[in-house]
């Protein structure tokens, strides 16, 4: 549990506080200086439990098929993990078109992207009027 938060919190100034399980695993398996395999999902997922008595900040979000950790206080919405999913399924990439296309206002696009914007969750792209989940960009 130690480490997971370490690790969640060593990459937060880059992905903002979310991490796919897949890196997480990853990055736990290295953690320790030397290639581990006995690192598995699960255990993440028994580890996540355990500081969830300590209170808000982590717990494991599903987006589509994705489980993403969330690492930093707050609640996540079903707006917030619909955006989420249809960001994982684009690359990491998100628009606005793409939550128009699901029938949602501009004000439930708005209040949601600012959200994610002021939790540090997605990074605007001003070149394209975008949004990027860079803990999704890989995938």
């Amino acid at each position: 549990a130690v480490v997971s938060t370490q690790s969640t919190g060593a990459t937060r100034p880059t992905n903002g506080g979310i991490i796919t399980m897949e890196d997480l695993v990853a990055k736990l398996g290295k953690s320790s200086g030397q290639t581990r395999k006995d690192v598995q999902s699960d255990d993440v997922i028994r580890a996540i439990g355990k500081l969830a008595v300590l209170g808000d900040g982590f717990k494991v979000v599903k987006a589509g098929k994705q489980s993403l950790i969330q690492s930093v206080p707050g609640e996540l919405t079903m707006d917030h993990t619909t955006a989420l999913d249809v960001a994982n399924k684009s690359g990491g990439r998100l628009t606005v078109a793409n939550l128009e296309m699901m029938g949602w206002p501009e004000l439930r696009i708005n209040k949601t992207m600012d959200s994610l914007m002021d939790q540090g969750m997605v990074w605007v792209d001003e070149v394209d009027s975008s949004y990027w989940v860079p803990a999704l960009f890989h995938s």
